[in-house]
């Protein structure tokens, strides 16, 4: 039976099968030192003469566990039997066995096939793994119930701009910005509290180290609240879930990146503070008049918490009409009942509280150059009863990018596709 490299220090005296690639090779005074790689983490094998084999070859191991304090997790392996399961051509294209960051990030992703199989890189996807448990662990602790909703869809969420379109038969649809239409009605459907994990999708001819075009949403809708603030103390339940399971979870991960999560019990004291008192903040910061809440006064204003709560997260709420999509809760004539979470310079989350009344959903939609007809059935969840509801969605990417301190969110995408990017 396959011993993973993590267990071998638990088998000392033992004849043991292990299983992996070859991920570094040392010939010393006729010995050969193999350092195996497995899931689990590297184990050392010792074998007498020349090792015939090639960096990143699959390989399977019988032999005798040994302790040696020197050696990974404290013991190492004495071969006894080698079989190789897939060798592999000795021109490696990058080196896995040497520090990522000497490597550049575009090296790193057109070679990303190889690149993932580097231990650093690998456990950002391990903790962004951890991330999506402890984020639906939470919520289903909550109530809330699972949902996958389309991708294809007829019309845009945030009124039709930044959509991709798609060839479907004999008409064009779109890739989803967002699951917003099938979240509301779900809620409205009676389930109440729904939750989605999926693929989102944004036409944005944006190049930065911030920016995706297609990126995973981790959604939340919820029905009767009163005030958007219903929403952020979710969020902070939410979080400090997730930082709390991080923390006790993925201590080599955070170590391997020299990376903190928040104290989870700061969490609660993250400040709330208005779109307008935010632009002041920034702008005292700044030095100079500061007229939206941007990039900069993004890092101003986490910088402001951190200081003031001793936690890099601020919520920003009362964001402008006009920079919200139709669909969000109107307070007075220009602001709405919605907000931003800023983490460490960065927004992670956008929510607010939704129109769930018809007659004021009429209203609402000449403003943004909308029919009910354009919308199809999505009216129909207003027309005939739909409670108050809101909701909001974090960026899978974004928070793995800051909770380790990446530098670009192409590195917390496995795969990331961008203006420039659509392989691998």
């Amino acid at each position: 039976m396959r011993v993973l490299a993590a267990q071998i220090a638990s088998h000392t005296g033992k004849d043991v099968v292990v299983k992996g690639w070859v991920h570094r090779i040392r010939e010393l005074g006729g010995i050969s030192f193999i350092i195996l790689r497995d899931r689990s983490g590297e184990v050392q094998l010792v074998l007498e003469g020349s090792a015939d084999l090639t960096l990143e070859s699959v390989i399977s191991v019988k032999g005798r566990v040994e302790a040696n304090e020197k050696a990974p997790g404290g013991a190492e392996i004495h071969v006894g039997e080698i079989e190789v399961l897939a060798r592999a051509e000795p021109d490696l294209p990058i080196p896995i066995n040497q520090d990522p960051s000497q490597l550049s990030l575009d090296a790193l992703l057109d070679h990303r096939m190889l690149s993932l199989r580097i231990p650093k890189i690998r456990s950002i996807f391990t903790l962004q793994a951890g991330l999506v448990q402890y984020f639906a662990d939470y919520l289903r602790s909550q109530g809330f119930s699972e949902i996958k909703t389309s991708k294809l869809i007829a019309t845009g969420t945030e009124g039709g701009t930044g959509l991709f379109e798609v060839n479907y038969f004999d008409r064009k649809v779109y890739l989803a910005q967002s699951p917003q239409f099938y979240k509301q009605a779900m809620v409205a459907s009676g389930m109440e509290r729904v939750f989605e994990i999926g693929m989102a999708y944004r036409a944005e001819k944006h190049d930065t180290p911030r920016h995706l075009n297609e990126y995973v949403s981790l959604d939340v809708e919820m029905a009767f609240i009163e005030t958007e603030h219903d929403l952020m103390d979710l969020e902070e339940g939410i979080l400090a879930y997730m930082f709390e399971k991080v923390k006790s979870e993925h201590e080599e991960v955070l170590r391997l990146w020299d990376a903190t999560v928040p104290d989870p019990e700061r969490v609660k004291d993250i400040p709330r503070i208005s779109y307008d008192e935010g632009k002041k903040i920034a702008s005292e910061r700044a030095g100079r008049k500061i007229f939206e809440i941007n990039p900069e006064a993004e890092r101003l204003l986490c910088e402001w918490a951190h200081e003031k709560a001793g936690i890099e997260a601020v919520f920003v709420y009362g964001f402008p009409r006009r920079a919200r999509p139709f669909y969000t809760y109107p307070e007075g004539r220009s602001s709405t009942k919605s907000f931003d979470l800023l983490f460490r310079g960065l927004e992670i989350t956008t929510g607010g509280r939704r129109i769930n009344e018809y007659s004021m959903l009429k209203e609402t939609l000449p403003l943004f150059g909308l029919t009910e007809e354009g919308l199809g059935g999505y009216v129909e969840i207003f027309k005939y009863g739909c409670p108050p509801h809101g909701g909001f969605a974090i960026g899978l990417e974004r928070l793995t990018q800051k909770i380790l301190g990446l530098q670009n969110v192409r590195e917390a995408s496995l795969f990331p596709r961008d203006r420039r990017r659509v392989s691998p």
